[in-house]
């Protein structure tokens, strides 16, 4: 295994590792985990429509898309990423 901090196999790795640990996270776990990083999106009612509340790791409510596409789009066009939540 090449040892290179950026390789893409140790980056493969470290991915695969955070997509298995994620699951079993404590709330506070998962705020420090990349609070600048890392974004989720919620469906809401705004004034009675449905809409799409993107907010940080932490719980910190950041934007309102009308649809989870765009909501997508304005998290990876921020430089974060997305996690899917249940």
């Amino acid at each position: 295994m090449n040892k290179d901090p950026g390789s893409t196999h140790e980056t493969a790795e470290a991915v695969a590792v955070i997509r298995h640990d994620i699951r079993h996270l404590s709330p506070i776990e998962f705020a420090r985990l990349g609070l600048s990083q890392i974004a989720y999106v919620r469906p809401v009612l705004v004034e009675g429509s449905p809409a799409f509340a993107i907010h940080g790791a932490d719980g910190q409510p950041l934007a309102v898309a009308p649809s989870h596409e765009t909501a997508i789009a304005a998290i990876v066009e921020h430089e974060m990423m997305p996690i899917s939540i249940q």
